[in-house]
């Protein structure tokens, strides 16, 4: 079975190639979780220098329901499958693509129930999503039975771009495709963003990656509020935005 967690944190700790000097500690990104009184982590991996910066490293390494940064394993295996023809397939009503990046729920638990629970299981086993649970075919990403670390994210993402997960090379290759969203002559912004309620709990996430002169760098946000009224997505954005922003990301010079 293959994992495709990278394993930053043992790796840092002595356990791969990395070394403790790799890993620093971003105290600093606290300041925009206070901000809002939220709880988080937020990981940011320099793939041409194979560093990292880490902040709330305990909350990094806790599996938490997916939500949302599910979907991109569902466009996966529903291409690889034939359940997605393709990227511009209208499923549940509309295109595919549009589909993807609205987070259209109906067009996801669509894709789930044509995959089917025996199909999913099989290709989760292959990846090593997580715990790898399944509930109700259409549901179980959202109601806390699959679970997932930022850390174990960060390598699905990091996977993703270099197409070097179990599938087709065509499959990353769209999939990757569909997770960009900001495209200019300075930078490539790509993510994926979800959020899901627990109790009184909303957890909210963002991963992906910017890209800067060919050079990528991959990061995941996780962060919880009880604030019934909070806009995830927009605390989401924020969030990235500032933290990569206060890196020296968005100029084009990395």
């Amino acid at each position: 079975m293959k994992r495709f967690g990278l394993l930053l944190i043992a790796a840092a700790l002595g356990l791969g190639a990395c070394t403790p000097n790799n890993v620093k500690d971003a105290k600093e990104w606290q300041q925009y979780f206070a901000k809002h009184k939220l709880e988080g982590c937020f990981m940011l991996f320099d793939n041409g220098q194979g560093t990292f910066r880490v902040y709330n490293i305990d909350r990094a390494k806790e599996r938490m329901v997916p939500a949302g940064i599910f979907e991109p394993f569902l466009a996966l295996t529903g291409l690889q499958t034939g359940a997605i023809r393709d990227s511009v397939v209208t499923v549940a009503g509309e295109p595919f693509n549009q589909a993807f990046r609205n987070a259209s729920l109906p067009a996801f638990q669509e894709v789930a129930r044509t995959i089917g629970k025996d199909t999913l299981q099989r290709w989760m086993d292959s990846v090593g999503f997580g715990n790898r649970k399944i509930s109700r075919v259409d549901t179980f990403w959202l109601d806390n039975s699959l679970q997932i670390s930022p850390d174990e994210v960060l390598g699905f993402t990091k996977q993703l771009y270099f197409s070097q997960l179990p599938y087709q090379k065509r499959a990353q290759e769209l999939t990757a495709g569909l997770m960009i969203m900001e495209k200019t002559p300075k930078y490539v912004f790509a993510w994926k963003a979800g959020e899901a309620r627990t109790g009184a709990k909303r957890t909210g996430w963002v991963t992906g990656w910017i890209e800067e002169n060919l050079h990528p760098s991959f990061f995941v946000l996780n962060f919880e509020t009880e604030d019934p009224s909070a806009d995830m997505k927009a605390l989401g954005q924020e969030l990235t935005r500032n933290i990569l922003s206060s890196e020296g990301f968005y100029k084009g010079e990395r």
